[in-house]
């Protein structure tokens, strides 16, 4: 698996960063949503640079001109509720892009330990198609693996992109073991640690939470 850690550049995407993490800045769930939408753009931009292009001619009122458009055939699949503000942003740059939604939830076993409950699959056939799957926090990464397994009945994609906000390098090294090999991993930025319970850190806290309200 190849990764690629945007926010290792200097750029704007920085920004974004800072205000998502930010305990105050984040009480403001609109602006939160709007955040993570644009990290999910920006993710888009730079993954779009690794597709088939092909020159097409368009023609304008005064001639033509080939344009390269890409050739892909692009499959957004989210994992529910956090993933909803990140896939908006991708499909903001992914006009024409399908989508795939997915439900997966920690079931506490106790205060450390959980399972991975996937209960619901919508989606469009995947086979030699390229596969976006997007979830905002990849912290051990059992929700992606789980999912990506769930989803294997639906097709075999042509290539894998993950699309993350913060991840940790513990759930990195995880699901390189289970994704393939050419599957590529867009990330803004990485944490190097876990607590206990398996949660991001620093990371940003729960961004179902943040982003829609706390759950019961």
């Amino acid at each position: 698996m190849t990764v690629h850690i945007l926010g290792e550049k200097t750029s704007v995407l920085n920004t974004f960063i800072s205000e998502i993490r930010d305990k105050n800045i984040q009480k403001d769930t609109m602006r939160f949503r709007r955040n993570i939408e644009r990290i999910g753009e920006i993710l888009s931009y730079e993954f779009s640079k690794s597709f088939k292009y092909k020159n097409t001619p368009v023609t304008t009122p005064l001639g033509t001109k080939d344009i390269l458009l890409s050739e892909n055939e692009i499959v957004v699949c989210s994992i529910l509720r956090a993933g909803l503000p990140l896939h908006n942003g991708i499909l903001n740059y992914l006009d024409n892009a399908e989508s795939a939604f997915i439900s997966a939830y920690r079931e506490h076993i106790s205060e450390t330990e959980f399972k991975i409950e996937v209960e619901y699959f919508a989606s469009p056939t995947l086979e030699n198609k390229t596969l976006i799957l997007a979830d905002p926090m990849l912290a051990t990464g059992r929700s992606l693996v789980s999912v990506y397994e769930g989803l294997k009945k639906y097709g075999t994609p042509k290539e894998i992109h993950l699309a993350c906000v913060i991840g940790s390098e513990e759930g990195i090294n995880y699901i390189s073991k289970h994704f393939p090999k050419n599957t590529n991993l867009w990330i803004a930025t990485v944490d190097n640690k876990l607590d206990d319970r398996g949660y991001i850190i620093p990371g940003l806290g729960d961004a179902g939470d943040l982003a829609f309200g706390k759950k019961l």
